[in-house]
């Protein structure tokens, strides 16, 4: 709920109604004086009468004064809630983060999750990001991560059923910080709402999670979006990237976003391009372009590729992102390269952003 504030122009508005009532009471005794003078020596009946009339006047007077009041209060109130509202626009300040940590099942030796997850729990510790998007997250790798750092509220399925079967797109969330207000998965798939649908020929089942969540603070809000696009078929990637941009323009409220994840797609594919409002897919361009958060920043940077098969090294392409609208403002986007003794936590570097959106206040 608003808090009510009185507008300047309201304080104006309720100044010159007390000042006529003040100049109205004034006109009322000098006028009302001589009268009750009038009434001694007066019949009885008379001046009963004339009572009667004084009476009526101060009446009327009354409730012409109290109409007045009460239609300058309204007006201060429906001023104060539109301040209220204006108050509530501003800047919302994110740490995001994207990661791919690859599924703890894998048979990856020396790699294999057990081996690696403390270092996987360090990165996000250490980042203290608000938002994380993981990828190819499994049920008990999550449950493991939230439990080693704590802070963190989930949202997600997993993509095969809709539940718990399968790899996670899921988002993680300061919960001390932020509440959720809407949240949700559709499956990159002629049928989005059908758990497990796969017709795009993609070699997986393929997801986006989503969320709005909502500032405890401030009430401020914002949109995210985090999903892992498939690592074989260029056409669904593009006509994912398609519903994406779909789902995001369709959103129910007009506030801010950003889109994480692993896209399989380096930084000239068509799938970033079209993201980026560069080019277009099924004839048309997306309707809600956005930016590279790191390229805002690093235009220039040759080295960084993001995927690398827990070899290390820096040289190749960039398929993980965290992306933004236009009018977002990048304080800070990195590739972190942590590593021990050239282990790594996953086979993809994380990739970070801290930027300030802006946003409307959520009205409680």
């Amino acid at each position: 709920m608003y808090r009510t504030k009185i507008s300047t122009a309201s304080k104006v508005l309720f100044s010159l109604v007390l000042r006529n009532i003040q100049f109205s009471t004034r006109d009322w005794v000098a006028s009302s004086k001589p009268q009750a003078l009038g009434m001694v020596g007066k019949s009885h009946p008379q001046a009963a009468l004339e009572a009667a009339t004084l009476s009526q006047s101060i009446h009327k007077f009354t409730c012409y004064a109290i109409l007045a009041m009460l239609l300058a209060f309204c007006f201060c109130g429906y001023a104060g809630g539109a301040d209220a509202g204006r108050a509530g626009a501003g800047e919302l300040e994110l740490r995001v983060m994207s990661f791919n940590i690859r599924y703890g099942s894998a048979n990856d030796g020396d790699n294999h999750w057990k081996k690696r997850r403390e270092m996987v729990f360090d990165v996000i510790r250490d980042q203290q990001s608000d938002v994380v998007g993981l990828q190819e997250a499994l049920r008990f790798q999550i449950d493991e991560i939230r439990k080693a750092v704590g802070v963190y509220g989930e949202i997600g399925v997993a993509r095969e059923d809709g539940r718990i079967d399968g790899e996670y797109s899921a988002i993680l969330y300061r919960a001390d910080r932020f509440g959720v207000a809407e949240a949700g998965t559709f499956w990159l798939s002629d049928t989005p709402e059908v758990a497990g649908s796969n017709t795009w020929g993609n070699d997986c089942v393929r997801i986006c999670t989503w969320a709005r969540l909502i500032e405890n603070k401030s009430g401020k809000t914002f949109y995210i979006f985090n999903t892992h696009l498939d690592h074989v078929s260029q056409p669904s990637r593009e006509k994912s990237a398609v519903l994406i941009a779909q789902r995001i323009r369709s959103r129910n409220h007009r506030d801010p976003f950003v889109v994480t994840g692993d896209f399989n797609a380096g930084e000239n594919n068509p799938v970033v391009t079209y993201l980026k409002g560069k080019t277009a897919a099924d004839s048309a361009k997306t309707p809600v372009p956005m930016i590279d958060t790191f390229r805002v920043l690093h235009a220039d940077v040759k080295d960084v590729r993001t995927g690398h098969a827990f070899r290390g090294g820096r040289q190749g392409h960039k398929i993980d992102y965290v992306l933004a609208p236009p009018g977002a403002k990048v304080l800070e986007a990195q590739i972190l390269y942590d590593n021990v003794e050239g282990r790594y936590p996953s086979d993809h570097y994380p990739v970070t952003a801290r930027l300030r959106l802006f946003t409307a206040m959520y009205p409680r």
